[in-house]
């Protein structure tokens, strides 16, 4: 497992977050990615969209340099749309729909994710 290094001890993390576990995240988005449209189920596409959002918003929360880069700024901003209840899919969402927010999000996570990877100096998958 591929995790970033804090430099806390076990008693330290005990009240933390876990580390983001970049080897899980890759496996859900990779899932997500592999997912088509013409061969997934509704019902599968929606046991996804718990995971992946789960996955954004850890990264969403990690310093990933957007105080120093502009293009950060914006997939953040393009993830914490993606978060919001407000944005994801709903039962009365069309089928394409989840199927697009799923790839959308998955997608962006793939990219920060690769972002975490360098600002940790962390073997990306």
């Amino acid at each position: 497992m591929t995790v970033a290094s804090t430099g806390k001890t076990a008693e330290d993390i005990e009240g933390d977050v876990a580390p983001i576990d970049v080897e899980a995240i890759y496996s859900q988005t990779n899932t997500v990615l592999g997912l088509r449209m013409d061969t997934t189920t509704r019902a599968a596409m929606d046991q996804q969209v718990p995971a992946i959002a789960g996955h954004l918003n850890r990264l969403l929360h990690e310093d990933l340099g957007a105080s120093n880069e502009g293009e950060v700024r914006k997939l953040l901003c393009e993830g914490t749309t993606l978060v919001d209840l407000t944005g994801r899919p709903t039962p009365q969402t069309p089928t394409f729909g989840t199927y697009l927010y799923l790839r959308n999000a998955a997608l962006l996570t793939r990219r920060l994710l690769w972002i975490y990877s360098q600002r940790n100096r962390l073997d990306a998958p």
